[in-house]
Formats: C-alpha cells, structure tokens, sequence
C-alpha cells in the first residue's frame, strides 16, 4: 500500500478525544480545551475569516442567552432554514446547549414544505438565512402558532422591516450579552441538565417515497457515533475539513460538524454550493468527503479539461494515468510491486498526476471518503490511480450515517466495506436486506411510531431497505433498494443501480433513471451535464437557442446514444438499454423530481413521465 498512499497516516485513532456524554458537554469541553486554536474558516468579501473555539464559543453563548431570553426552555425545538454557513453551527450549538432540539430545513424546500416540518416539528424559534428564506417563512407563520420568533441571520435589505416577531442574529446575541450578565449561571446549568438519553436532532429524510419523516436522534446516539466514527475515518486536529454538504442532512451534520468538532479538525465553509471547485482549490483539504456526483463532477472536469490539452500533453497523460492505473491494480489485487513499477509511477506523478491532482484540489488530500449514494467502482479505481485512496462508506439518516466503512489496508471497489466496530450488519435471510443494530440506531420517527415499528423490528434490528450481498472476508455490496429491482417481462432480475452507476461515470451525464419493470426491455431517462454538454455543443458548432433545444439536437442525441452504447457493452443483452430519451428542463434542488442531495426521485420520474416512457415502448 505505501507504493501509493501512507497507510501509518491514514490509519484511525481509538482514544477519547474530548470527554463529555452530550453534544453540549463535548463542544464546551472542546472550548476549554483549544481555545484560540482555529475551527472554523468562511470566506466573507473575497477574504477568509478565522474563528477560534473561544470566539465560537463566545457567540453559542450569546445566542443561547438570546434564546433563553426569549423563553426558548429545554426540550423546545428550533429549525435552522439556512445554506451550509458558520452560523448554522452557531445556533445549532446554541439550541443544543439550551437544552433544546435542533431541526434542520434544507433552503431549496417551498414555503408549504417549510410549513410542514415547523409544524411537524413543533418549532417555536426559526432561524432564517436571508430576506429570501424570510419570505418562506411569512407566508406560513399564520398556520404555525408555537412559532414565537423568527432569527434572520443577514438582514441586507430588511433594515425597514418592522415586525416584533423577527429579529435580527446581532440583536439576538445583545439580549443574549444582557441576559448572561444577569444570569450568569443560566448556560452552565442547562449544559449539566441535558441528559444523554434525551432528544437532540430531528433529521428529515428526503421524502422520495413520501412526506418527509423526522429522524430523532438522542445525545446518546450521537456521541456513540461520533466516538465511533474515530475508529472508522483517521481526522485530527491538523486536518483540513471542507464543509459544503446541506448541514441538515445527517453526513454533514455527522461527519462535518460534530466529527469536527470532536477531533479539533478546521472546518473550512464553501461560499456557495457554485464556487465548491474554486473553493477546493483553495482550501486544499487534508481529507475530503463528499457524495459520488461531486467526484463525477470533478472527474468530468478533468476529461474537458484533456480535451483541450496538446497531443502532447494528451499522450503524457494516457500513459501516467495508465502507469497509475497498473500498480493500483496490484495493489488491490495484493500483489507486491516492484522497484522499477515504483519508479515508474514516482515518475507519472511528478510529471502528471500531482497537476491533475491540484487541479482538482486533492493534492494535500491523505485520502477521499465517498457516501450517501453509490458510486461507479471505476471511478474510485480512477482517484487509486491518481494515488489518492478513496473510501466508500454506507449508512443512512436512521442508522446516524456511517454503518459500514472500506478500510484503508484492503480497497474494494464496489464494496462498501465490513461493519463499523460500532454497530453488527448482516443480511435477512430470504430477501438479503441489509439489517444494522446498535446504539448510533434512531430513537424513531416523530409522530409516527407505525412506521417506527416497520423500520426497527423487536430485536433491535434497522431495515435499511437496500440489499446486498457479503463475501467472506464479511465485506458487503448494496446491489439495489427492495422498491427498485426490476423485473423484465421476461422474468430476468435487473439492478438498475449498477447501469445508472455506469452512465453517471460519462462526464455528459449528471443522472439517470432505468426502467424496465415488467417491460420487454430496458429504457432510460437521462439528465445531462448541462456545463459540459453546452461546452460539447459549442466546440462543434451545434446550434441551439436554450437547454430544451439543446437536449434536442441529433449531435447531442448522438453523443449520449455513445456513451449508453460504452455502458451497454459492459452488461448482457438482456440488461442492455435499447432506447433513452433526455429531460429537456433543467432542474435544480428546488425542482420536485430532484431531492434535496440532487438525486432523481425515481417513482416521481416515472410517474411524471409516463407518456415519454410509454412512447419508448411502441
């Protein structure tokens, strides 16, 4: 393994970090303990701007004061309605260190989806990013009576406002400094009253199958798992952490922030979820976690990018990229590589590879953590030949994230790794679902103990949903969810995952949905990249006026009929795609078929689009 990547830096580290048996207790344990050591890093007007523990610790204190001030007591829940920024953290530590229950609403969500998770959740203290999320929230305070207040944390453009119910995050943090002076053992005694076994976050899932339903995790679940994740991942605290994932979403909130915030790793916050390639770039990460389309993103950046490169430069890369790729291959295979191979690929990395590697940005990165959605197994071998180990790990929202983990001794692309040694993973008999016990498993869903019950059974069990298969060396693979293997007309079981995988590695392909359940053959809807598919299109003089006529084209039409066709040559006949056609709307997070991580909702899809699917079978 050293031929490509340390292993002895990579490897995870079991002690106790920062003691504490809740969140609140640990960040303030964390405070004490570092001081005017950075954590938090945000680009404000072009400049980067540091935050210390104490001086983060300073402002949770003052927003808790506010909090408390408005009467916000232990067990109220808050929602945070923002973009991934460092003020999200700010009342996120603050609500938890009142006592109370942090909620996050992803900012894509609607004025009626906002609506529906203060009310399910019982939200009395909602805290909006900007005037824009403001406006969501207006439109539904009427039909909310426990929401007491709104936090506007930028009021740009609302200094006319005059309303008593919302207030701005620096006036909130002034009562706060007033109500501490005056009581000023309020904060300490709510931290000390907050117990393990209470409630913590509400996590909402994406509601692909449905409404949203609201995960709750206790104190106990998470600290469990963020002391667990010390055994799966290596981070310290001269990591540099990169947070740009929507912090109400479990691998971030998890695996950003409070995995952060326990092992003293600087989190580094993107501008926008735009500038996410410029922001790498600059933040340079000493480990990168992200989810498969960003990877795609990045890889696909690079292909256009070759494109344009002299035949010269061309040629170099083909054989770097070749030579890397060769010795990943012994590596994975177990293998032992030669001296010579050793200085070939030393050589393919001083002239090539580390330029590839800087454009992207992972040329500090001790190695890549890929999760929340499955990724092709050749991208992965892609990032191994660049010399950058990437590790897929598997969890979801209800077992707190990570449940599996690929270690760094024994790369498996495809595979998703053993049981984390915090929680048993195993099959069902008969349906082969995946099944996770353990104390990073939720408390249940929120106003819903029905399906509590169906999602954990009476030993303790998490159905997950997906289902896999084991090796022997008890390494799992996720071969599909329950609801999505298809079955042709001709009795033959298909993953769709594995196609969708395929054609999602093409850098003209964002996503894609495969159908074929009960049908004579297999079809697909397809999502293009619109950045390089535009780019494709000018390079050869297509013509078009938008991105509905850009979709519509025969050139363009051709280029992704090439690349189902490179997909097609992987699979037997009978799993092959015979016929697709392309979304000619560009769709974004706020668009109902996407969910808020950027997914395809694929009964949606289906669904919607049934005259096109119906049309492909005639």
């Amino acid at each position: 393994m050293s031929t490509l990547w340390n292993v002895s830096a990579m490897r995870p580290d079991t002690r106790i970090v920062v003691a504490g048996d809740t969140i609140p207790a640990i960040f303030w344990n964390a405070v004490q303990q570092r001081g005017d050591r950075v954590w938090l890093r945000q680009k404000e007007l072009g400049l980067w701007r540091s935050w210390s523990w104490a001086q983060t610790g300073e402002a949770v204190r003052e927003i808790a004061g506010g909090l408390m001030h408005l009467g916000f007591g232990p067990g109220d829940t808050a929602s945070i309605l923002a973009n991934t920024e460092v003020e999200w953290v700010l009342a996120d530590l603050a609500v938890l260190s009142c006592g109370g229950v942090s909620n996050g609403i992803y900012p894509t969500d609607s004025p009626a989806q906002v609506h529906y998770l203060c009310e399910d959740s019982g939200t009395s203290i909602l805290f909006a990013e900007d005037d824009e999320q403001l406006d969501k929230a207006l439109a539904v305070r009427p039909r909310l009576p426990k929401l007491r207040q709104i936090v506007v944390f930028d009021m740009k453009g609302l200094r006319d406002l005059d309303d008593p119910g919302v207030i701005g995050l620096d006036r909130l943090r002034a009562l706060g400094r007033a109500w501490n002076q005056a009581h000023p053992d309020a904060l300490a005694q709510r931290v000390q009253a907050c117990r393990p076994e209470q409630l913590a976050i509400l996590v909402y899932t994406s509601g692909t199958t449905g409404r949203p339903k609201g995960a709750m995790h206790s104190h106990r679940g998470l600290v469990y798992t963020v002391r667990g994740y010390n055994t799966l991942i290596a981070r310290t605290d001269r990591d540099e952490c990169m947070c740009f994932l929507p912090l109400c979403h479990i691998a971030e909130r998890l695996g950003g922030e409070y995995f952060s915030m326990y092992t003293g790793a600087v989190l580094n916050f993107v501008e926008n979820p735009e500038t996410v390639p410029e922001n790498v770039r600059e933040i340079a990460p000493t480990v990168l976690t992200a989810v498969p389309r960003v990877w795609e993103k990045f890889y696909s950046g690079v292909m256009i990018a070759l494109k344009e490169a002299s035949p010269l430069q061309q040629a170099a890369y083909a054989w770097a990229i070749g030579v890397g790729a060769r010795i990943a291959e012994q590596v994975l295979a177990g293998r032992p590589v030669d001296g010579f191979d050793k200085f070939r690929f030393a050589l393919a990395r001083r002239l090539v590879l580390d330029n590839v590697r800087k454009l992207i940005g992972i040329h500090r990165s001790r190695f890549l953590v890929t999760g929340a959605a499955p990724i092709s197994p050749e991208l992965v071998k892609w990032y191994l030949a660049l010399g950058v180990p990437m590790l897929e790990v598997w969890g979801m929202t209800e077992s707190c994230g990570a449940a599996t983990g690929v270690p760094v001794t024994r790369i498996k692309p495809g595979s998703i790794g053993p049981a984390a040694s915090y929680n048993e993973v195993r099959l069902a008999p008969g349906t082969g679902e995946i099944l996770v016990r353990g104390e990073n498993v939720f408390m249940g869903y929120l106003n819903q103990p029905e399906q509590t019950r169906e999602a954990i059974d009476a030993d303790g069990w998490l159905h997950t949903g997906d289902v896999g298969v084991v090796d022997e060396e008890g390494f799992f693979r996720i071969t599909d969810r329950m609801k999505d293997i298809i079955v042709t007309a001709g009795g033959k079981n298909i993953t769709p995952s594995e196609l969708e995988n395929e054609l999602k590695f093409s850098p003209y392909i964002t996503d894609a949905v495969v159908i074929g359940d009960q049908r004579p053959y297999l079809t697909a809807i397809v999502m293009v990249d619109q950045e390089n598919v535009e780019k494709y299109a000018q390079d050869h003089d297509v013509p078009f006026s938008n991105y509905a006529s850009l979709t519509r084209t025969p050139q363009v039409q051709a280029l992704i009929q090439g690349e189902i066709d490179r997909v097609n040559r992987q699979f037997a006949r009978v799993e092959q795609i015979k016929k697709f056609f392309l979304l000619d709307t560009q769709l974004t997070a706020e668009d109902e078929e996407l969910t808020p991580t950027m997914k395809l909702k694929r009964k949606l899809v289906q669904r919607k689009y049934a005259p096109q699917i119906d049309a492909m079978y005639r």
